[in-house]
């Protein structure tokens, strides 16, 4: 097991700064100019260069992109370009509420995904499948800003239950994690249900049934425990998918993370910010996948095996 650790976090620091390399390559290459955004475009040429100057944007790129490696390993994301603020403070403001976001719509998706995946695979070919894999494939149809403004419509202007946007409490948090929330149901609903048929036709399960194991006892407790393995690693892709996501979900709602920051920092060319909120989530999404790949090694022993 510690050498098939030893090999993912060597793989997640190689992808880490590749991802680094990688961001700040193509945000330079993005049109625009944030000196001018700052001072407007009838300031004059001196004072656009000698803030250029102050900012260390005229630079050569590779002195930059030098600059921008090593305060990462000093563990330095900069300054603000806009509000000459340090970054790390801006995001320190902004990922609980991100956080707040993707958990409950993780948590949305499992409380949905679960049951909805059991009962279909339980009730195959009966009214009960066909229904929940049409919710699978509304759901993975329906794009979060279509679905958001579509919840703000019925939940807060039609039946007025709860608010259209912002951040002021619980009841806000409700429409933008079932926006989240009901697409990644959809796809893991379909996953629970394809790995549980799978496994409920395998020899054990007949054996179990034979030796006369609750039924309850043999899908909860054998079969689940099976099928989870497929099911582990989809939920690690899709946590990654849920950051991406939660990009789209905090503008419709003006929810105050981490997406709504990066959008607010490409409008003002603050290159600093969104390479920081970008190389964030990317380090959450190598996190996560991470430890997916040491549960999946947990569950089966075969994995960490083969690392040897």
């Amino acid at each position: 097991m510690i050498n098939f650790l030893v090999s993912r976090l060597i793989s997640a620091i190689i992808v880490i700064f590749g991802v680094s390399v990688l961001v700040f390559l193509l945000i330079h290459m993005v049109p625009g100019d944030p000196v001018e955004v700052m001072l407007g475009e009838t300031s004059l040429a001196a004072d656009r260069e000698a803030l250029r100057h102050a900012l260390g944007l005229d630079l050569p790129i590779h002195i930059q992109l030098w600059s921008y490696l090593s305060g990462l390993l000093r563990f330095d994301l900069g300054i603000s370009l806009y509000s000459r603020q340090p970054i790390s403070e801006l995001l320190l403001e902004r990922i609980p509420a991100t956080l707040m976001l993707a958990l409950a719509g993780l948590l949305i998706a499992m409380l949905i995904a679960f049951p909805l995946g059991i009962i279909a695979a339980l009730r195959k070919d009966t009214a009960v499948d066909s229904g929940a894999m049409v919710f699978a494939m509304l759901g993975i149809s329906i794009p979060n800003f279509w679905m958001g403004p579509i919840l703000i419509m019925v939940f807060s202007l039609w039946l007025g239950w709860l608010p259209v946007s912002g951040k002021t409490g619980i009841a806000s948090l409700v429409l933008p994690a079932l926006t989240l929330g009901t697409a990644m149901a959809a796809i893991l609903s379909r996953m629970v249900r394809m790995t549980l048929l799978e496994q409920l036709g395998e020899d054990y399960v007949r054996t179990a049934r034979a030796k006369g194991l609750p039924w309850s006892t043999i899908v909860i407790k054998h079969a689940m425990k099976n099928a989870m393995l497929p099911v582990i690693t989809l939920l690690g892709l899709q946590l990654g998918a849920l950051l991406a996501g939660a990009v789209i979900t905090e503008i419709v709602f003006s929810w105050p993370g981490i997406g709504q920051l990066i959008i607010e920092s490409i409008h003002r060319r603050d290159y600093p910010v969104v390479q920081a909120c970008v190389l964030l989530i990317s380090l959450v999404y190598v996190m996560v996948n991470t430890l997916t790949d040491l549960c999946y090694a947990w569950f089966d022993p075969r994995i960490r095996l083969s690392e040897k």
